[in-house]
């Protein structure tokens, strides 16, 4: 197991029916913005749960915050932030929401250039305070509102930034808002979660067994209540079950101590950003393919893989670790993603365009050992066709 420190100080309110208990979690004199997305949170009545729970407090509302999170529109709230005197800030939707939040309760820190706060890459922030915010979850999918990370599209682009000052206060995570999502959604949200796991744990072997046995959990679970989720949106349990898993995916806890591989989630953001499709759909199409290229680098935890995940113990290593392969792509495709970019209007052209843009955004040297380059990136997008 390799070296590592934890920190996570995010307090999770779990369960159905409990955002009154919104009052207990923010300080009774604060002045808080609720931001959200479209219009969704409205229609169901979230918000109007949310005002009640808030008492007395004054509240102001900043709604419109898209999918992939606008720098333009952030700043915006940024600015409402400043002229209202708010002091609280609290997200209400998706890792969309949460993730924009983030960023205003770095930037309404910063005096000016705020937008270099996006150029850190996976390095902190380097500020010393940000707004405090928490969060209420209608759309379980990134983790986001139990860690210290988010993702702003600035011209066009995708960046991702963290900082320990954004971690939430608080996270309130009541399945029974999650109740009127549309189908894609949460299919989008078992396989984002799902990548997550695969990212930190199918890389080398580093005898991390706490680690891997909570990942392989995950991923276990994920398989068995994904589909469900999807199928019957009145089964409480399996919802509530994919739900914490898409938290725990992403909170620090699995990620401690073991080798990292963000590659499906980087060449996903070139596809999110350029061709506008949703961040799970893209990672689910790339993570099969990477796959198959990089067998001999993944060797040992494919196999792992293959036997702990999907109870595959017969056969060749190279017919084991296929079959998980292919075992994986049929789990994505059981949710109704169609895993290849033709289905998306990509051709060799739009490939050519995706790896261009990587170099131009120096992601040259990807992968847990920093040998992916473009010319890898390439062969899995035409794979992946």
């Amino acid at each position: 197991m390799l070296d590592f420190n934890f920190y996570n100080p995010t307090q999770i309110v779990f369960g159905q029916d409990r955002l009154a208990e919104l009052n207990d979690q923010i300080p009774a004199d604060a002045k808080v913005m609720v931001l959200y997305g479209g219009g969704s949170v409205k229609r169901f009545g979230t918000l109007d749960k949310i005002s009640e729970s808030l008492g007395s407090r004054e509240v102001i509302q900043f709604g419109g915050i898209e999918p992939n999170p606008q720098f333009e529109t952030l700043m915006k709230a940024v600015e409402l932030v400043h002229s209202e005197g708010v002091d609280f800030l609290l997200a209400v939707g998706g890792g969309s929401v949460m993730d924009g939040t983030k960023f205003v309760a770095l930037a309404t820190q910063a005096d000016s250039e705020h937008h270099t706060l996006l150029f850190h890459g996976f390095e902190p922030v380097p500020l010393s305070e940000a707004m405090p915010l928490g969060c209420v979850v209608t759309l379980p999918a990134t983790g986001s509102e139990m860690n210290a990370f988010g993702v702003v599209t600035f011209n066009d682009q995708k960046y991702p930034f963290m900082s320990p000052l954004v971690f939430p206060k608080f996270s309130f995570l009541d399945p029974n808002l999650t109740l009127t999502l549309p189908d894609e959604q949460v299919a989008n949200g078992v396989a984002d979660a799902f990548v997550h796991v695969i990212e930190q744990y199918l890389t080398y072997p580093v005898n991390a067994r706490v680690q891997d046995r909570m990942a392989e959990g995950l991923l276990k679970t994920l398989i068995e209540v994904g589909p469900v989720t999807l199928a019957d949106s009145s089964d409480i349990e399996a919802r509530k079950n994919f739900i914490w898993s898409a938290t725990m995916a992403l909170n620090g806890v699995v990620g401690s101590g073991v080798p990292h591989d963000w590659s499906t989630h980087m060449i996903g953001h070139e596809l999110t950003a350029m061709f506008h499709i949703a961040h799970g759909r893209t990672l689910a199409i790339i993570l099969p393919s990477l796959l198959r290229e990089r067998k001999d680098k993944k060797h040992a935890k494919l196999l792992q893989f293959a036997e702990r995940v999907w109870d595959i113990t017969e056969g060749s290593d190279d017919d084991r670790i296929d079959s998980a392969i292919d075992k994986t792509e049929s789990f994505f495709n059981s949710l109704g993603i169609v895993t290849h970019l033709t289905h998306y209007d990509i051709d060799d052209a739009g490939i050519d365009t995706v790896v261009a843009n990587m170099e131009k955004m120096g992601l040259t040297a990807l992968s847990e050992t920093g040998d992916l380059t473009l010319d890898i990136v390439r062969k899995i997008l035409i794979a992946a066709k």
